[in-house]
């Protein structure tokens, strides 16, 4: 584990990971060195995302919109909400939020209020969080979430997305094992994963020690690993 969080990497990946739109298009050649800079990635990762940075810059701007909703908003097991993976659409994702809230103002971050925001189990939020984070902390933070990252990481590589890299990518800078488990069909996922005590020590009961940190607890009943079939990332 380094001593070091390797922000600036992180803020790259929460930006290549949000709506390519045109501003976030405008910031693709920027994406390149920032994720080099630290020199946490292995050179195989690295080639990975500069093929992704360079299918966005010069696919056609609609097509590079319309399949990232296509990939990430029609199926729970894409989804770049944590909590849609541990909790789905049931009510307890509603407490889980508002304790992963408390979390982060605690330590000085704060969403915007009204509408446009993201909720704050949106991916790229967190791995902005994440970057604030000192090295301990952000290794202890993201390893309650890692079966998430390889999860998701499984599900890309099962479409054959590039966007495959960027999961694995955040696993590799925090010293994290990448292992793709299998994937379920999105109508089963919910049985997939145990009821958490979720970010803040959440639980369905709400807080354990109420307005005190609490750690993040995500887990799944049964760990399984699988090499899922699809383009290799």
């Amino acid at each position: 584990m380094h001593h070091l969080t390797p922000a600036r990497s992180l803020r790259a990946l929460a930006r290549l990971l949000a709506y390519p739109n045109a501003d976030l298009r405008a910031l693709l050649p920027e994406l390149t060195p920032a994720l080099h800079d630290e020199g946490r990635l292995t050179p195989a990762r690295s080639a990975g995302l500069e093929r992704l940075i360079g299918s966005l810059w010069v696919s056609d701007p609609y097509d590079v919109e319309s399949d990232y909703v296509e990939l990430f908003d029609r199926g729970r097991s894409t989804s770049l909400h944590l909590f849609e993976h541990v909790h789905g659409d049931s009510r307890d994702r509603g407490q889980a939020m508002v304790d992963l809230i408390r979390t982060y103002e605690q330590a000085g971050l704060h969403l915007p209020v009204g509408q446009g925001g993201e909720l704050p189990d949106y991916l790229p939020l967190v791995l902005e969080f994440v970057s604030m984070l000192d090295g301990e902390s952000a290794w202890a933070f993201t390893s309650e979430f890692a079966h998430i990252l390889n999860a998701l990481y499984a599900a890309l590589l099962k479409r054959r997305s590039l966007y495959a890299h960027i999961p694995a990518a955040v696993l590799e800078l925090m010293g994290l094992a990448i292992e793709p488990t299998e994937v379920p069909e999105d109508e089963a996922l919910d049985e997939a994963w145990a009821e958490p005590a979720a970010f803040g020590g959440c639980t369905s009961h709400g807080q354990q020690r109420p307005d005190q940190p609490q750690p993040i607890h995500i887990v799944r009943n049964k760990p399984r690993t699988a090499s899922p079939r699809g383009a290799s990332a």
